[in-house]
C-alpha cells in the first residue's frame, strides 16, 4: 500500500477518504459454525489507519461447553489452554471498547459479526450497528480467476504477501486480513474508489463501460448546482440537482445508483453539463425550470406543468365549476390538481355542500330550460327553469368563492355530516369516498391559498443560516425566485443582500394564482421560507393567510 503521505486526497465532499478512516480488523475462533449454538474461543483484532497499525488486541475466551476435538485439531486451541481465560461476558466489553467508533473489517464478515451480535445478546449488551467491510466480498468484486484460484484468506494472503499467513488463530488471521485489505485498497484505487462511501457502493454489477464514464464528473463543481446528462446529439437526457454536483454525478457510475432506468441513461450519456448555484434552493428551482423546458426522457416528475388541472368558477349569469388547464385573471380558481380524477373529487365535495348547478349548458335568465333530477334531490335550486334568479343564485357562488379562497368550513361541515350519516348506516366504503372528496378539496384549497399569499408579494428577501455559519439569500418576486446569493461565514451579509436585490430578475405580475412561476417552483420557495431559522430581511407588500384557511383542517383530518 502507498505510504499515507502519497495517497491521493479526494475532496471532502465526496465522503470519508479511506486513508483517514480507522478500521478494526477482527477475526474469531469458535467452537462451531453456527452462532446460535456455538461459542467464541478467541478474539484477535488489529486497529489501523492510513496504512499504519495503531493497536492490537488478542484474548482467548473460555466457553461454557468443551471444545470439540476436530475444532482443537483445526485451531490448536484446547480446553486446557482456555481453562484460565476470561469468559465472553468479561472479554466482550474489552473488544467493544477497542472497536468503538471504528469500521469493522473481517474476511467473511457475516460469520464474525453474527457471533459478535449473538455474544452481545447473551451478555445483555446493546447490539452495535457496526459499519463494516467484508474483504471476501470485495475480493470477489475486484479479483478474477486469473489472479487467484479462490478467495480464501490463505490464497489472498499469498497474492498480497503478508508477514505471516493465516493459521486459524485469531490474531494471526486478523494480521493476514490487514495485508489483504491494504492490497485490495490499492486495486480499488484503479477503479477510482478512494472514499469509504464509494467503497460501500462499489459492485461488480456495474458494467466496466458504465464505470469508465466516471471521467464525465471530473471537471464538475463541488458545490450546489444542477447537472444535465446529454447524449451524443446534445439532447438532454436527465436533469438533477445536488448540494455537491461532482459527488452526485460520480454516484451514477457506481452501484450507489440502483435504478435500472439510470443505467440505461448513463449508457447513452456522452457529456454532463453543470450549472453552479448559490445554494440548494436556487439549484432546486433551476432543476424544475430545466425539466419543464427540455422534458428530458429520463425525468419522471416536473416534465409537464402545463398539464395541471384547475377548477374554475365560470364567468356567466349562472356560474358553475369547470375543469380547465390554465389559470387566468378571469375568476376564481381551485388547484392546481395532479389529475382530472382528483379535480373531480374536489368538485364533488363542493357540490355536496353548495348547490351550484352541475350541468354544462350555458343558461340565460331569458330562456328557461327544463330542470334535471338534481332539483328533485335538493342538490340544485333550478336556475335553468327560473326558480332561482341570478341574484338568488349569486349567494351560492359567493359561498363557493369563500370556501375556496378563505374559509372552507361550509364544505367541511357538510362532509362531516354526510360521513357520520353513512357510518351510522354502516356504509363505510361510501363514507370513505366522502372523506377522500373532502381531503382532495382541502389539499387543493390549502395549496391555492398558500401559493396566492406568496405570489401576491411584489418582493421578498429572506436569508437562511448555513451549517458553516453563513447565510443563503433569496430574492422572491411574485412567487418566483428572482435572485440568489450566499454570504460566507464571519462576513457582514448585508452587502450580499444588496447585491442580490440589485441583480435580481425583473418580474412583472401576471394573471392567475401562480402568475410568474410554476406552482412547483413557488411551493419549493414556500417550503424554504418556512424552514428552520429563515429570516425575512425585506418585504414589499404583505405575506399572510387568514386563520380560517384550509390549513387548520388538514392537520385535524390527517391525525
Amino acid at each position: 500500500m502507498l505510504p499515507a503521505a502519497q495517497l491521493p486526497v479526494p475532496p471532502a465532499e465526496l465522503g470519508r477518504p479511506l486513508r483517514e478512516v480507522t478500521f478494526v480488523v477482527v477475526d474469531l475462533e469458535t467452537t462451531g459454525s453456527r452462532a446460535a449454538d456455538s461459542e467464541i474461543t478467541e478474539i484477535g483484532a488489529v486497529k489501523i489507519r492510513g496504512g499504519e497499525v495503531l493497536a492490537e488486541l488478542a484474548t482467548l475466551v473460555r466457553p461454557d461447553a468443551p471444545i470439540p476435538p476436530f475444532i482443537s485439531v483445526l485451531t490448536g486451541i484446547t480446553d486446557a489452554m482456555v481453562a484460565t481465560a476470561p469468559r465472553i461476558d468479561a472479554a466482550l466489553p474489552t473488544f467493544l471498547e477497542f472497536a468503538h467508533g471504528s469500521v469493522l473489517v473481517a474476511h467473511n464478515a457475516p460469520f464474525d459479526l453474527g457471533f459478535l451480535r449473538e455474544a452481545c445478546i447473551r451478555c445483555g449488551h446493546p447490539v452495535p450497528d457496526w459499519e463494516h467491510l467484508d474483504t471476501l466480498r470485495i475480493a470477489r468484486q475486484v479479483l478474477g480467476r486469473d489472479e487467484t484460484p479462490n478467495h480464501k484468506l490463505a490464497s489472498l494472503a499469498r497474492l498480497f504477501p503478508a508477514d505471516a499467513g493465516p493459521c486459524h488463530r485469531a490474531l494471526a488471521d486478523a494480521r493476514a486480513t490487514v495485508a489483504v485489505l491494504h492490497g485490495l485498497f490499492e486495486r480499488l484505487g484503479g477503479f477510482g474508489v478512494t472514499t469509504l462511501e464509494e467503497l460501500h457502493g462499489f459492485s461488480r454489477k456495474v458494467s466496466p463501460a458504465r464505470r469508465r464514464k466516471r471521467h464525465l464528473a471530473d471537471d464538475l463543481p463541488t458545490g450546489p448546482g444542477v447537472y444535465i446528462f446529454r447524449d451524443s446529439s446534445d439532447r438532454p437526457l436527465y436533469v438533477g440537482t445536488s448540494r455537491s454536483v461532482r459527488a452526485r454525478v460520480r454516484s451514477y457510475f457506481t452501484a450507489g445508483e440502483p435504478r435500472q432506468r439510470m443505467a440505461a441513461m448513463v449508457a447513452s450519456a456522452e457529456r454532463v453539463d453543470a450549472i453552479s448555484c448559490a445554494h440548494a434552493l436556487e439549484a432546486q428551482v433551476r432543476e424544475v425550470r430545466l425539466i419543464a423546458e427540455h422534458k428530458p426522457p429520463y425525468n419522471r416528475r416536473s416534465r409537464n406543468p402545463e398539464r395541471a388541472v384547475y377548477l374554475k368558477i365560470t364567468d356567466e349569469p349562472y356560474p358553475r365549476l369547470s375543469r380547465v388547464r390554465a389559470a387566468r385573471d378571469d375568476g376564481t380558481y381551485l388547484g392546481p390538481f395532479p389529475s382530472m380524477a382528483v379535480a373531480d373529487l374536489a368538485a364533488a365535495a363542493i357540490h355536496e355542500a353548495i348547490p351550484l348547478r352541475q350541468c354544462a349548458t350555458r343558461l340565460s335568465p331569458r330562456r328557461p330550460t327544463a330542470a334535471c333530477a338534481l332539483v328533485e334531490l335538493g342538490r340544485c335550486g333550478a336556475p335553468c327553469d327560473g326558480r332561482e334568479s341570478p341574484q338568488e343564485y349569486a349567494r351560492h357562488v359567493a359561498a363557493a368563492v369563500t370556501a375556496i379562497t378563505a374559509d372552507p368550513q361550509v364544505v367541511v361541515d357538510a362532509a362531516r355530516v354526510r360521513i357520520a350519516t353513512l357510518a351510522a348506516e354502516q356504509r363505510y366504503e361510501d363514507a370513505a369516498v366522502v372523506r377522500d372528496r373532502l381531503l382532495a378539496f382541502l389539499h387543493a384549497s390549502q395549496r391555492l391559498q398558500r401559493l396566492a399569499a406568496l405570489t401576491g408579494v411584489a418582493e421578498m428577501t429572506a436569508a437562511a443560516p448555513t451549517d458553516e455559519g453563513g447565510w443563503d439569500i433569496a430574492v422572491i418576486r411574485h412567487g418566483r425566485l428572482a435572485g440568489a446569493a450566499s454570504a460566507p461565514a464571519s462576513t457582514d451579509p448585508w452587502p450580499w443582500v444588496t447585491a442580490a436585490r440589485a441583480s435580481a430578475e425583473t418580474v412583472r405580475p401576471g394573471p392567475g394564482p401562480t402568475p410568474c412561476a410554476s406552482a412547483e417552483e413557488t411551493e419549493l420557495i414556500h417550503r424554504w421560507l418556512t424552514g428552520a431559522g429563515v429570516r425575512l430581511v425585506g418585504l414589499d407588500g404583505r405575506w399572510a393567510s387568514p386563520v380560517t384557511t384550509a390549513a387548520r383542517h388538514i392537520a385535524l383530518l390527517s391525525g
